[in-house]
């Protein structure tokens, strides 16, 4: 059920862990339109002639909170941070044109999406998405174009491919788009510690079959041009039988263009497949910004650990234990605290379109009361969601 596959979509740059599958996985598997009318509309002539590939998917969910907070929110647990109410996360659309990287010669394509939810709040970029809809409240529904840009493959050496446009951070290990995570919620280092986006250039090169380089220029995090030049890159070393995979990236550069002051991040993400069946993750991040006109310096690192195990082909388990450190309450709530979060859930495909991803998480703040409106160090979050792949 669950296979390695490669983290960003269209992008050479690391190994998924088992725990980003589901859309990736069920890649060759029928969505809801094709299985219910037998039309794929990726296998009539235009597309088919052109390269053209579009697909999508729709996921829906609540999050449980037994403590029902009178905000209605899950303190700094966010994309499912509505306590007790069901949402719509995300309506997802994306076309692109994949570059032919073993034709040795130079090649075009491109890659546009579009999401509409609750989700769609987390990936806009200032300047250029984040004022296109929005229900009057700046944490529910939106829609964004998180990805628009166009991509070259040059037959130079092994082949150099190149994003120039706006597209999905390469950093950290769990991402926006929600079939390509194991859980429904997210880890407090996604959402506090890492960028969404960066709208820049950015070419990835395979120096051989083991190593994959990484370099670019991006205007700093989820911002269009509103921010200094950042350096964005990394590496990633798979070992010859592909079970295991180290990727290692980096972003730094200037914030603020009227404060110019540095910040630092760096990620490492290694996966190894125990047995063909049991997966593990580990993830360490860490980020450093310097001190500037209107604030401190800040600093936040955490440690990220996953195992997921896949049952049968319909169904996987899978566990996800977190520490999340804001040492200067410099990316959270404002509150130098210590998050510590246990999640454990399933995956389960009844049908190759659709997912259902139901969780138990527990979630605790060492130093400040940061759940249940303030009044609670703990919280427990009974959650589930289902993605319906079109």
């Amino acid at each position: 059920m669950l296979t390695h596959h490669k983290k960003h979509h269209g992008w050479p740059l690391t190994l998924c862990s088992a725990l980003l599958c589901s859309s990736l996985a069920q890649a060759d598997d029928k969505g809801a339109i094709e299985s219910l009318t037998g039309f794929n509309i990726n296998e009539t002539a235009p597309l088919k002639d052109l390269g053209i590939n579009v697909g999508g998917w729709a996921t829906a969910g609540i999050a449980g909170n037994p403590d029902d907070p009178e905000s209605r929110t899950n303190g700094p647990v966010t994309f499912n941070n509505r306590a007790n109410e069901f949402n719509a996360h995300q309506l997802y659309g994306f076309i692109e044109k994949a570059v032919n990287e073993e034709g040795g010669k130079w090649d075009l394509g491109f890659r546009a999406d579009i999401v509409y939810g609750i989700d769609a709040f987390y990936t806009t970029q200032a300047n250029f998405d984040d004022n296109l809809i929005s229900d009057g409240s700046s944490r529910l529904y939106k829609l964004a174009f998180p990805q628009a840009y166009a991509t070259v493959f040059a037959p130079i050496g092994n082949g150099i491919t190149t994003k120039i446009g706006h597209f999905y951070t390469i950093i950290g290990n769990e991402v926006v788009t929600a079939p390509d995570n194991f859980f429904f919620s997210h880890a407090y280092t996604m959402q506090y510690g890492e960028p969404f986006t960066h709208t820049g250039i950015l070419s990835s090169y395979p120096v051989n079959k083991n190593i994959s380089i990484t370099g670019g220029v991006v205007s700093g995090w989820d911002s269009f041009f509103q921010e200094p030049a950042n350096f964005l890159g990394g590496v990633t070393y798979t070992t010859d039988n592909e079970r295991t995979s180290v990727a290692f990236s980096l972003i730094t550069g200037d914030v603020n263009k009227d404060d110019e002051h540095n910040r630092t991040m760096y990620s490492i993400v290694l996966n190894h497949d125990i047995t063909d069946s049991l997966h593990y993750t580990l993830q360490h991040d860490m980020g450093i910004e310097e001190k500037s006109l209107g604030a401190d310096s800040g600093k936040w690192y955490g440690i990220n650990q996953y195992l997921t195990y896949d049952i049968n082909e319909q169904l996987g388990a899978g566990m996800r234990l977190e520490w999340f450190r804001d040492e200067d309450g410099f990316r959270v709530n404002g509150n130098s605290d210590h998050y510590l979060a246990a999640t454990v859930g399933l995956n389960y495909s009844p049908m190759s379109w659709l997912t259902l991803r139901p969780e138990v998480r527990y979630d605790h703040s060492t130093e400040n009361a940061a759940y249940n409106d303030g009044f609670s160090n703990d919280q427990v979050l009974i959650s589930a969601d289902a993605i319906v792949h079109f």
